[in-house]
This record gives structure tokens, C-alpha cells and sequence, in this order.
């Protein structure tokens, strides 16, 4: 017999459903970013009960210090003066024997609102209690890392809700310096929120430099353009203000960014339109032709062959910089090193 596909189903489908009233008795979140895990679980517990209700029909526990037993007879009770019941189990993934949960999906309460937040990680689907759990019709959410070229869309969608918009620059120098960390990143994006006054909702770089910290002429943003440019004089003015100024740029966190851009080049020289920024863009999954435009400048400064070495060569200082064949040289040389190599 076939074995059952896991609908997949997304943040914004979940929470379109819990603001419609749409409620089902079992929700497992699960997955390596714990952002929307959070969002959705906070959401079932501000707004399913009314705050009279909450007292006695809410119930808030921790994986670590409750037992499947008894989360399975907490789900079996019936609410005090409500339609639900709402149970929420943080830290899901630190349960043990999952049997009693098992035998409880086979029949849960319809008057009940179980959330299991399973995070760092994802259930094995193999498991009897996720299957019972699929077939119980339950809303299974897969709450995955945003890859680092997914964060500036992030970022604009994240402000659009709050009308307000975000130049590319802008948006680019948040995302590279802050990461994929989603609750780190809409804490410095409120923040910034905070200041912008009424009569003007658009964040620009100088506002990014001003509320983060993050220098508009000296940053990854304008390294990774200057190395598009293959601008040499650019290039080493940036690392030599990061030699001066550690927390502006490190090597730690460039490589991945830079190893991103030239594997996605190698990848734009076999594009069946790879003159076509459209095109270009589709192929390699951006969000817009205007973000074909790097790639473009980087088939005319780089040949494949040069592309091919600089990708083996940020292989070789990422285990450099991990101690790998590397005795004595600390960072800061190794992104000299490298630059260098990439430019000449």
C-alpha cells in the first residue's frame, strides 16, 4: 500500500483558517525555524478563548516536564463553559512513548484544541502517532529555514502588512547582516518601525545605517557588489574597514553569502537565456529580473573556468577557518587571501 503524503500546508493557509474560526483538534508545528511555531501557537492562545475563558479551559505545558499520559487525559476533558478547550505543549520534541498520544489521535475530542510545538527538527513520518495523527485530518506544519536569498522578500513582505515599504539596498542590508534568525530579524525591523515618522513609511539605507549599525558604504551588500564589479580599489577599502571594524563584516559570516552568489553563477552559464534578466531570473529561482542583473555583470568578469576556482578556493578557506591545515592564520587574512584571489 502507498504510503500517505503529508499535505502541505502553509503559515498563511493555517492562520487564514484560525482567524476564520476554522479550528481543527490536533496542530503539530514542527521544523527547524521556530518563528512561525511560535506565531501560530501564540495566536491559538491569545484569540481562541475569550480572556474569562482562558483561566480554565487554557492550558500551557513543556515537553520536558509532562508525560504523553498525561496530555492525552488533559485532552479528554471537557471545557468549563466554553466550546473549547485549548491545550499547548511547548517543547514537544522532549516527549517520551508516544502511545497514549497515539491511542488519543485515533479519536481526539472534538471540543478540544491540541498544539504539539515540536522544535529544532522534524517528526519522522514513519512514526505511528504521526500517522494516526495524518489520518485524524490534524494540521501538520512544516516550519522550515528561509534560505539566505528568500530573507529580503521576507523583509518586504513583513513591512508591506505594515505599510511600509523598503528599498532593495536597503532590504539587502538588513537581511546580510542580520541572517536567517526570523525572530532577531523582525525585532531590528521593529525597532526601525519605531522610528520612521508618520509622514514617511519607507526605510532607506541611510535609515538601515542610522537604527542597525550596519555602514551603507562599508558592508557584505557593497563587498559582494564591488566583487560583481570586480571594483578591486572598492573591494580592499571594505576589507580594510572591516580590519578596523570586526563587528561590520567578518569573514564567518561572508562566505556563505559569497559561496551562494558563485554557485548560482556557475549554475546561470547554462541558462537557455542567460542574456534575458527574466529568463535568467526564472532559471535560477530569483524574485525578479532586476536580481539577474549580478549575475549578468558576472559571466562578463568571470569565465567559468575562474568560477569553478574561486568556488573550490571558498571551500578551501572555509576549512582554513575552521582549523583545518591551518596553524596560525586568523580571519581577517583569510578574507584578504581569498579576496585577492577572486579579483586577480
Amino acid at each position: 500500500m502507498a504510503e500517505k503524503k503529508t499535505k502541505v500546508i502553509t503559515y498563511a493557509q493555517v492562520m487564514k483558517d484560525l482567524k476564520a474560526r476554522v479550528f481543527s483538534p490536533i496542530y503539530i508545528l514542527m521544523g527547524d525555524e521556530s518563528f512561525y511555531i511560535d506565531k501560530i501557537s501564540d495566536y491559538i492562545a491569545d484569540n481562541v478563548l475569550k480572556p474569562e475563558e482562558q483561566d480554565f479551559n487554557q492550558t500551557v505545558i513543556f515537553g520536558s516536564d509532562t508525560s504523553s499520559s498525561q496530555i492525552a487525559d488533559l485532552a479528554r476533558r471537557y471545557p468549563m463553559m466554553s466550546e473549547y478547550q485549548v491545550i499547548i505543549v511547548k517543547e514537544s520534541q522532549n516527549l517520551r512513548n508516544y502511545e497514549p498520544l497515539e491511542k488519543y489521535f485515533e479519536k481526539p475530542s472534538k471540543s478540544t484544541i491540541l498544539v504539539l510545538c515540536h522544535k529544532n527538527g522534524f517528526i519522522d513520518k514513519r512514526k505511528k502517532y504521526f500517522t494516526a495523527a495524518q489520518k485524524s485530518g490534524a494540521v501538520i506544519f512544516e516550519s522550515k529555514k528561509l534560505r539566505d536569498r528568500d530573507l529580503p522578500g521576507f523583509i518586504e513582505n513583513y513591512l508591506k502588512v505594515k505599510k511600509v515599504t523598503i528599498d532593495n539596498k536597503a532590504s539587502m542590508m538588513i537581511a546580510e547582516h542580520i541572517g536567517a534568525d526570523l525572530n532577531r530579524l523582525t525585532s531590528e525591523l521593529d525597532k526601525v518601525l519605531i522610528s520612521l515618522p508618520e509622514n514617511d513609511r519607507r526605510i532607506t539605507p541611510d535609515i538601515v545605517e542610522r537604527e542597525i549599525g550596519v555602514s551603507k558604504e562599508f558592508n557584505s551588500f557593497e563587498l559582494r557588489s564591488a566583487i560583481v564589479e570586480r571594483d578591486i580599489f572598492k573591494a580592499n577599502q571594505i576589507i580594510k574597514y572591516f580590519d578596523k571594524n570586526p563587528k561590520a563584516g567578518s569573514l564567518f559570516a561572508f562566505l556563505p553569502l559569497l559561496f551562494s552568489y558563485f554557485q548560482n553563477l556557475m549554475i546561470a552559464y547554462y541558462a537557455p537565456q542567460r542574456n534575458d534578466p527574466e529568463g535568467l531570473a526564472k532559471f535560477l529561482e530569483l524574485r525578479g529580473g532586476w536580481a539577474a542583473h549580478d549575475y549578468m555583470k558576472g559571466m562578463r568578469n568571470y569565465s567559468g573556468m575562474k568560477v569553478m576556482q574561486i568556488i573550490g578556493k571558498i571551500r578551501e578557506i572555509d576549512a582554513k577557518s575552521k582549523g583545518l591545515d591551518n596553524p596560525n592564520t586568523d580571519a581577517g587574512e583569510l578574507m584578504k587571501e581569498l579576496i585577492f584571489f577572486i579579483l586577480h
